[in-house]
């Protein structure tokens, strides 16, 4: 049985019908037609659906759709402010992390939800908080040191507040 869900996407309100069953990820990208949040693994393993959920990340392959009623989803799709990308996504452009791109909006919507956290990490501490995405391609080390000049403030002071809040 399907009912309407609504909840913030990107900081807009959105409706979209939603069964019991359905994940997340399901209404994401079938109900509302946002792609950037990629089906991996369906098992929560992988990260490439990460999403940030009034503020944390999740995997939204994992979360069934109706807890997120009146909550705040952020994409990456959401991150960027007009044509200036956010701070994370610049650092991954300028230092190549992306290679075949597939777990590219999950690892920015990893990393933009820890350095909400935790503003000024080491190496360390950003190698565990991507640990739980992986890149196929091999690409950790570029993600690791995208995330640390994005801590260092090489592309700009993290925007205020905390990304996919309410």
């Amino acid at each position: 049985m399907s009912q309407i869900l609504k909840f913030y996407l990107n900081g807009n309100p959105v409706q979209v019908a939603a069964g019991d069953a359905d994940t997340l990820l399901d209404v994401l990208r079938e109900g509302l037609g946002f792609t950037s949040p990629k089906c991996g693994c369906n098992h929560g393993d992988c990260g490439a659906c990460t999403v940030i959920l009034n503020g944390y990340s999740v995997k939204s392959c994992t979360v069934l759709a109706l807890t997120a009623e009146g909550k705040n989803v952020c994409t990456v799709d959401g991150l960027a402010d007009g044509d200036k990308l956010h701070p994370v996504q610049r650092a991954f452009h300028e230092y190549g992390a992306p290679q075949c791109g597939y777990c590219t909006p999950g690892m920015v919507m990893a990393a933009v939800s820890f350095l909400n956290r935790n503003p000024s990490p080491t190496e360390d501490e950003v190698k565990e908080a991507l640990s739980g995405n992986l890149c196929r391609c091999g690409g950790y080390k570029k993600y690791v040191q995208a995330v640390m000049a994005t801590a260092r403030g090489e592309f700009g002071p993290l925007p205020e507040g905390s990304v996919g809040n309410v």
